[in-house]
């Protein structure tokens, strides 16, 4: 690779509007994983004898067996939980090395531009006319 092209800003408002989102789907999740439970529990249960309850004890303390829908926000939930937490970790890990990555570019850039500051006073320095016997017919005379 002969040059990079990376726009330091162009990244930055890439990595800003990735983290919005990222925030956005972080907060969906919490709001699901508080809502489902309530969901489930609302969709009701089949009580003993096969008609439909509404999720709450009868009167022996049972409650009856979970209804299709409740059993299926149930399944949803183990299934999917440690898929959406891997998602927003991978995701939080992708936008900060991004961001490290481009830092140690910006880094890099300025220790490059440094360098070839000091290797540029490292060369020849001319003798200007008038001190140390420069500038009498010595074109290039260096120290």
């Amino acid at each position: 690779m002969t040059a990079w092209d990376i726009k330091p800003g162009g990244v930055g408002g890439v990595l800003r509007k990735s983290g919005e989102a990222a925030e956005r789907m972080a907060k969906a999740g919490q709001k699901m994983e508080k809502t489902l439970p309530s969901a489930a529990a609302s969709a009701g249960t089949i009580a003993e004898g096969g008609h439909e309850g509404d999720g709450k004890p009868d009167k022996d303390g049972k409650g009856g067996v979970q209804g299709p829908v409740a059993s299926a926000l149930g399944v949803f939930a183990r299934q999917w939980s440690e898929d959406l937490k891997y998602i927003s970790r991978r995701t939080a890990s992708s936008l900060l090395g991004a961001r490290a990555a481009t830092q140690a570019y910006i880094d890099g850039d300025l220790e490059m531009a440094a360098s070839k500051h000091r290797d540029a006073i490292k060369g020849i320095v001319p003798d200007m006319p008038g001190v140390n016997g420069g500038g009498k017919g010595d074109a290039g005379g260096g120290r």
